[in-house]
């Protein structure tokens, strides 16, 4: 993924998480840009219509109405189209069990959201 700037997409239903997230990325000495859906559906209807222009890493929250992100992951790992897409899971689970699922299932990371953030 060599490149001077990355195409970031998050899926995540809370707000204030999409905006600790984009005050996180602010930080870092990167360029980025970063497109927030909002569930599950929105997300593979992304990806799905617009093909020819993918993230570079996908953002990918668990818990999300209308679709979840296992549910997401499933489905991108099993479209030919998809499936090299990098998912980083972020999650508020500290579940070993349902962890160790995700990796098996095609999730490249796991980052657990932390419960609170400092000011």
């Amino acid at each position: 993924m060599p490149t001077s700037q990355y195409n970031l997409l998050l899926a995540d239903d809370d707000m204030d998480d999409c905006i600790f997230f984009k005050e996180a990325l602010e930080e870092l000495p990167l360029t980025t840009t970063l497109l927030t859906v909002n569930d599950g559906v929105q997300l593979m209807e992304l990806l799905t219509k617009n093909q020819e222009k993918l993230p570079d890493i996908i953002f990918l929250d668990l818990n999300m109405p209308r679709k979840t992100g296992y549910e997401c992951l499933a489905e991108i790992k099993h479209n030919k189209a998809l499936q090299h897409l990098p998912i980083i899971v972020f999650s508020t689970s500290f579940d070993p069990n349902l962890i160790n699922s995700l990796y098996e299932k095609g999730a490249h990371y796991y980052v657990r959201k932390p419960g609170e953030f400092p000011n």
